[in-house]
């Protein structure tokens, strides 16, 4: 009897050991730090993501995930809960990736940042009221990707193999033979090309020099044109200068000009004066002659004397 009540006492012993270890522990991990939540909706898989999965920012751990579950709302949509720690970065421009961990296939959240923001993502008054927890945009991982790429890829080699049936088919064989006839000719012209190349090849020393000595001809001839050109403006500078043949050829001309009108001009309306003077003297003549012919052989007649001379005679 005695045995077996020592044994009881310390069994509950042990009991209550165990019991104060487990409540001990769960004292010491719990976590006392206050947390941020956050939601992530998506309508993609989360294949491998459980609770309690970690949330990284940048590679670092900062929370983890609380609750998944489906929304209410929109059928087919999954909202993802997260509680980070409060120091942790988390901008309007902060987006959300779904990672997996080394080859085990366990899931968790990468957050991560692009830097167009420097906003902070914080819940408001008016959305802690009504419960509302700000989201975080879920962004395709590198799997995502893959599988997306992946169809692509499949896609594009299904096209491929269809092409390549469509150009194996016997109806294309003969079309295919003709074209690998005409590739072969073609490098058989190809072939015989620097045979044919060989002469020219040859010149093309002869060339070289002869290009080379023309080169030389023209860059003579631009020295020569360079210098007739410098001669021109020489010329013309002489002659747009002041002393120069074109200022003394308009002096010249003014001389003559202001001696055509001072000096010729004058003269010149003086004899045209004398000249219509003798025409007129001349017309009295022929006049004369014309009345009296006579006067050529008897001389001009004496003209009658007037009143008061002598030899006056009155007409009666």
């Amino acid at each position: 009897m005695e045995n077996r009540s020592h044994a009881l006492m310390a069994g509950f012993f042990t009991i209550a050991l165990l019991t104060l270890a487990i409540l001990m522990a769960v004292w010491l991990g719990r976590d006392k730090i206050k947390r941020v939540p956050y939601e992530i909706v998506t309508k993609a898989a989360v294949s491998g993501l459980n609770l309690q999965a970690i949330v990284r920012y940048k590679g670092i751990k900062v929370g983890n995930v609380t609750d998944i579950a489906f929304d209410d709302n929109n059928p087919g949509q999954i909202i993802l809960r997260l509680e980070v720690k409060p120091d942790t970065p988390v901008t309007t421009s902060t987006f959300a990736t779904l990672s997996y961990q080394g080859v085990t296939g366990i899931a968790f959240v990468q957050l991560d940042d692009d830097g167009s923001s420097k906003i902070a993502l914080v819940q408001d008054s008016t959305a802690a009221l009504a419960n509302v927890v700000p989201r975080i945009p879920l962004r395709p991982g590198m799997i995502q990707n893959l599988e997306q790429r992946g169809q692509a890829i499949l896609g594009q080699t299904e096209e491929m193999m269809r092409k390549l049936n469509v150009m194996l088919d016997p109806n294309s064989e003969k079309s295919v033979v003709t074209a690998i006839d005409n590739f072969n000719k073609a490098a058989v012209a190809w072939k015989a090309l620097p045979a044919k190349l060989e002469p020219t090849l040859v010149r093309l020393p002869e060339l070289a020099d002869q290009a080379k000595s023309s080169l030389v001809a023209i860059r003579h001839l631009s020295t020569d044109v360079s210098k007739l050109t410098n001669n021109l403006n020489q010329f013309t500078s002489s002659l747009q200068a002041p002393d120069g043949s074109l200022a003394r050829l308009n002096l010249a001309i003014d001389q003559i000009n202001t001696s055509l009108t001072v000096d010729t001009l004058p003269r010149i309306q003086n004899l045209t004066g004398e000249a219509r003077t003798t025409l007129r003297s001349f017309s009295r003549t022929s006049d004369a002659i014309n009345e009296r012919p006579q006067s050529l052989l008897f001389g001009k007649p004496a003209v009658a004397p007037g009143p008061g001379e002598p030899g006056f005679v009155a007409p009666k």
